[in-house]
């Protein structure tokens, strides 16, 4: 152990215990335990609204090397609840560094520890899951330690959108010398920035309404076009994001949904969702668009999934007989709002990773295409929605 480090173990809520060393705030929290594939933007993690509840542990050796900015946060703050790593960053060396990662997690009073195990820890999900777990720098007792996270709530029933939304609207315009072509609605169940930034490169006024926004309430705004947006939780607790997506297709305006947003959309026509055992999350999954082919590489952050419809959904593991689907080979199903396809599939694991309304203008993905991997694969999504706004006028 470093000279002077304070001592920390995180706890598994099937009791596995990894020791180590704490950096960042100390104290104890708690959260659902889940790991993160990439080997850069860990700042934009720490900020993502969608690890609301989640502690967070990082597969690429060594993080920190960059330091914290000001211009990269995906929000006003960071939202995970933990942070594990195999080793931090003793130095910050960007230019455009203004702290470090520790002074960071500190100054937010979020707990972290260096573990030498983060791969053992890694599999250890893979082959149980994710499941509560706690950080503490405080208690080194790990039976009490264990008493407290099998006490604490899990991620199934949780309804996060409320918490980590805005609580009152507001609006990001297109920059100077860029006209304003199209008025957006979007639903903020837990936004990044880039998302209304991306919109509005594209001519699009967004305008940022909370969580709990009623369909009613966003068809006054007159929009061109409704987003909702990623965010953290259980869709299935998040019913009144589900009433508003129906009150909008109803109204035949434009949609466009990601991540949570998608999920969303999946249970307004009808679809079931359900968590993954240990979700996606990381800037390297593959996903097929099932009407060209092509293969993108998207970045992830989500614990739960649609459901395949009844009708195409031939095995136990939801979405496995999907995996390899060729080009063109989607087949229609019924919903409350005409026919709609899967239109997209995790090439990993079959996961649905996209959603398509054939009789209203509205599609969904799973992934974060403000986010830029590979490194633009996925932005044309946003002309893809700006499309759909011309078209209905």
């Amino acid at each position: 152990m470093t000279s002077g480090a304070q001592p920390a173990i995180l706890v598994l809520e099937d009791g596995t215990t990894l020791r180590g060393e704490g950096f960042g705030a100390s104290g104890e929290t708690f959260g659902e335990m889940v790991f993160n594939t990439a080997m850069t933007g860990y700042q934009e993690t720490l900020t993502d609204p969608s690890y609301a509840g989640q502690i967070v542990a990082m597969t690429a050796p060594h993080i920190g090397n960059t330091g914290v900015n000001d211009e990269d946060p995906e929000s006003h703050r960071i939202w995970v609840s933990g942070y594990v790593v195999r080793e931090p960053s003793r130095l910050a060396s960007s230019w455009r560094a203004r702290r470090s990662l520790d002074d960071e997690l500190k100054a937010q009073g979020i707990p972290g520890i260096a573990v030498p195990g983060t791969r053992a820890l890694t599999m250890r999900i893979r082959e149980r899951g994710a499941m509560r777990a706690a950080v503490s720098t405080v208690e080194d007792d790990p039976r009490r330690l264990l008493d407290r996270v099998l006490a604490s709530p899990g991620m199934t029933g949780a309804d996060l959108a409320r918490t980590v939304t805005t609580p009152h609207p507001y609006t990001v315009s297109p920059p100077d010398g860029t006209a304003t072509r199209y008025r957006v609605a979007a639903v903020d169940l837990g936004i990044k920035a880039a998302t209304p930034r991306n919109m509005a490169m594209r001519g699009m006024e967004a305008r940022v309404l909370p969580a709990t926004v009623t369909a009613g309430e966003i068809l006054a705004t007159d929009p061109d076009g409704v987003f909702f947006s990623n965010g953290p939780g259980d869709p299935a607790a998040a019913g009144y994001a589900v009433a508003a997506m129906r009150g909008v297709l109803e109204a035949g305006v434009p949609v466009f949904g990601i991540c949570f947003g998608s999920q969303i959309l999946g249970r307004a026509i009808g679809l079931s969702t359900y968590k993954l055992r240990y979700g996606h999350r990381g800037v390297n999954q593959p996903v097929m668009d099932l009407a060209t082919g092509r293969v993108y590489i998207t970045s992830h952050n989500h614990g739960f999934a649609a459901a395949l419809p009844p009708e195409a959904d031939t095995s136990r593991d939801a979405g496995s007989a999907w995996a390899h689907v060729p080009p063109g080979a989607r087949k229609p199903f019924g919903t409350p709002y005409g026919e709609a396809v899967v239109s997209h599939v995790n090439l990993n694991d079959g996961v649905v990773e996209g959603i398509r309304l054939l009789d209203r203008p509205a599609f969904s993905v799973q992934y974060h295409p403000e986010a830029a991997p590979g490194p633009h694969d996925a932005v044309d999504l946003f002309d893809q929605f700006a499309a759909l706004m011309d078209n209905a006028r």
